[in-house]
């Protein structure tokens, strides 16, 4: 049977607000990006998803909707979106699109009408609480954006939960009515054309009827990314992450495979294993991605080994595989801790095409770019707001994309950009990297090609080939060929030692640096080697 279009796919996220701009307001836009799809499309990729783009106050910048059938002014409205869709069918482009359906914009029509109270047709439609006796919230559940998940509101003299901001009240997806106008708006956007949807903390569409407190993670079993953030000292499974969750999402695959060859991935941030029951070939949603990989900083083989050996486990489940996305600190950054690496990046994006999945790329990563620089009055993200100096909140990894290097701010924008072009990445523009073919750009563009004509790398199984605590290595297996992969994802020169009788047949595919000696395959700092197994 022939594969779906989605499975082994290269995906390209694009963070509209920070792609091009095309009418000078500093905010990019659709029309801008229709103005970069021969950029778009001379990377290879099979598809782009658009991250959130519809009508919203922008206190978390698109993942707070006040409108789902319709497309935000400042992103060029309806008429710029029919464009951008037509435009991209029209080079053989997927559309996939970012949607939030666990939870709305306090100024949804939807959230106005629930305040009405019980007797509104819609005050069931979000999760509402009665206050503890002494006025406090009805439960220990913490907001990601910190402090408590509930807010009071005196209309209904309850409180009402929220997992992120408190303008971004939680959806009732146990109210049946919720649930189906969730889903129509997924049908809506079916009915334009859209490919598919990439479905926002999609373990979190339902919460626990008996609103039962979270329990506490033992101080004893708390690490970094527990200390660093007290909404993860709690276990998160009457929040969110619930067994049931899976139905949910049988509800939308149903809906998105009614409408033919349609994706439909997930986020599924928290509790990673829970992917292996939220994703599968006939259950959950068609892929999903964890911050196994986003949240690592140790860019150890370790972390790569144990996620595909428990995946090796759930053949059933396809993942998402991605290193860099709107949310995190960017890989040159996160893995090699500055703002330009080259080297690393090209490494980073090998492996990246090299591991078994559907391949999220997300913009800038071609270019090898860092994290922008951000001062205090610079931050415009509520999680900057919150721990700047500490941590600068996910604005670096937001900065706008540089086109060219002689245009003011880069040539994002003629007036003044909502966020910094830094001035490093000015240094790295598109049209600076066009013109070297030893690039980041140019590199990107070679191997996202040779990887269309590898089938083990496409669609092939993967096996974990030990290699010690400096190597990474594993095999891509496919009925027409087997490879194997075999990555220094260290700054120290390595050797990887080949069993007896080991034949492989070199490709010329990522960035060098290895060699025959030693026994085996000497590696260069961030060297990788790729070749046929005979």
């Amino acid at each position: 049977m022939t594969a779906p279009w989605w499975k082994g796919a290269v995906v390209y996220q694009v963070y509209p607000r920070s792609f091009c701009d095309s009418d000078g307001d500093g905010i990019g836009d659709l029309p801008g990006l229709i103005s970069k799809m021969d950029y778009v499309q001379a990377l290879g990729v099979d598809a782009l998803w658009l991250s959130p783009v519809h009508p919203s106050p922008n206190r978390d910048f698109g993942y707070d909707v006040s409108d789902y059938e319709d497309i935000a002014p400042e992103m060029g409205g309806m008429a710029a979106f029919n464009a951008l869709l037509a435009e991209m069918h029209g080079r053989g482009l997927r559309l996939v699109m970012d949607e939030v359906l666990a939870h709305t914009s306090m100024r949804h029509p939807w959230f106005l009408e629930s305040l009405e109270g019980e007797n509104s047709t819609k005050g069931d439609w979000y999760v509402w609480a009665e206050a503890k006796d002494d006025g406090g919230p009805p439960n220990n559940w913490l907001s990601v954006f910190g402090g408590p998940a509930w807010s009071y509101h005196p209309a209904r003299r309850k409180y009402y939960f929220h997992k992120f901001l408190r303008s971004q009240p939680k959806l009732n997806w146990r109210n049946p009515e919720a649930r189906q106008a969730a889903l129509n708006v997924l049908r809506f956007w079916l009915n334009k054309g859209v490919d598919g949807f990439r479905l926002d903390v999609a373990n979190s569409f339902l919460h626990d009827d008996k609103l039962r407190d979270n329990p506490a993670i033992p101080p004893n079993m708390r690490g970094k990314m527990q200390w660093a953030h007290a909404p993860n000292m709690q276990k998160r499974i009457h929040d969110s992450n619930l067994p049931e969750n899976r139905k949910a999402l049988d509800d939308v695959r149903a809906v998105v495979e009614g409408f033919g060859n349609r994706f439909a991935f997930g986020e599924f941030s928290e509790e990673p294993g829970l992917i292996g029951e939220y994703v599968g070939e006939t259950h959950g949603l068609q892929s999903g991605y964890t911050f196994t990989f986003l949240d690592d900083r140790t860019f150890r083989p370790q972390i790569f080994e144990a996620y595909y050996r428990f995946l090796n486990e759930r053949p059933h489940v396809w993942p998402c595989v991605t290193f860099s996305n709107h949310d995190v600190s960017r890989t040159v950054s996160r893995y090699g801790g500055g703002k330009r690496n080259d080297q690393l990046a090209k490494l980073a994006l090998t492996l990246l095409l090299s591991l078994k999945g559907t391949v999220l790329l997300y913009q800038g990563e071609e270019l090898g770019l860092g994290d922008g620089d951000i001062t205090f009055d610079q931050v415009r993200d509520p999680v900057g707001e919150l721990y700047f100096p500490h941590g600068k909140g996910r604005d670096p990894e937001r900065t706008p994309m540089p086109w060219r290097v002689d245009a003011p701010h880069a040539g994002f924008t003629t007036g003044m950009p909502w966020l910094p072009v830094d001035p490093e990445h000015q240094k790295m523009a598109a049209n600076v990297q066009e013109g070297d073919a030893d690039s980041v750009l140019n590199f990107t563009r070679r191997t996202v090609a040779m990887r269309r004509q590898m089938p083990a790398l496409v669609t092939g199984n993967i096996e974990i080939v030990e290699a010690g605590d400096q190597v990474l290595a594993f095999k891509r297996i496919h009925p027409e060929q087997s490879l194997l992969c075999v990555f220094n994802l260290s700054n120290d020169a390595a050797v990887h030692k080949l069993p007896a009788q080991t034949s492989v047949s070199p490709f010329e595919f990522g960035p060098g640096g290895w060699g025959f000696g030693g026994g085996g395959l000497s590696l260069k700092p961030w060297g990788a080697f790729v070749g046929q197994v005979g």
